[in-house]
């Protein structure tokens, strides 16, 4: 079997840890890493895009070691320490974005960074995401996650001074061409320094986010 030459030295130079991505692995391959890395004494590791079909298939004494959420399809072993400091906000425009909103929450968790997660935010609704503002501003930086149109990541960059990662989800109908609008919606915004993301990554945002907390004085 292929052997996976894991980048353990990764925190050191960035400080942030490396993430096993799941898709494309072999179930082999995916099991053998979760029984390595969920042993006694091993670093916490992040799992990412770990389908429900794959997790489930391993036996019940590994996955009791493992700790996995359905819904984002990500899973870890342990957790990092919590931070003393820097709040993230995810703000969602929709439940159909879900996946990658408890995406980036997820990392942010499995990072041990604050975070608070703001679904059903979407500009259809402006007074979901008016109600919600100031609570919102209050974090040290946002992750915004939209399909369609991502008209969200606009409207709300013009509301915050915050650093603004922007998602654009694979979410909606024929023209929305499976997240392609939405990122060039996102790519267009009017709205001054708005950071954009691939489709469907809320993991990039998320240590995009880890990277401004680890600026924090003591981090």
């Amino acid at each position: 079997m292929h052997q996976v030459l894991f980048d353990h030295a990764r925190t050191a130079r960035i400080g942030l840890p490396e993430a096993v991505l799941c898709e494309g692995k072999s179930l082999e391959m995916v099991r053998e890493l979760l029984e390595r890395f969920s042993a006694d004494g091993r670093d916490p590791v992040l799992f990412t895009r770990l389908a429900p079909e794959v997790f489930f298939s391993f036996p019940g004494d590994l996955r009791e070691r493992i700790n996995y959420h359905q819904l984002s399809r990500t899973a870890f072993t342990r957790t990092f320490p919590s931070r003393d400091k820097g709040r993230v906000a995810v703000v969602s425009a929709g439940t159909a974005d879900g996946a990658v909103a408890w995406e980036a929450a997820r990392t942010l968790e499995y990072l041990g960074i604050s975070h608070a997660l703001y679904e059903d935010s979407g500009v259809a609704g402006l007074w979901r995401l008016a109600g919600r503002l100031d609570e919102i501003n209050a974090a040290l930086a946002i992750i915004v996650v939209a399909g369609l149109d991502a008209a969200l990541a606009s409207v709300l960059g013009g509301l915050t001074p915050k650093p603004i990662f922007a998602v654009p989800t694979s979410v909606g109908y024929g023209a929305a061409c499976g997240g392609r609008t939405a990122l060039a919606g996102m790519l267009v915004s009017c709205a001054p320094g708005v950071a954009v993301f691939n489709i469907d990554n809320g993991y990039g945002a998320a240590c995009a986010a880890a990277r401004v907390v680890n600026l924090l004085p003591g981090m």
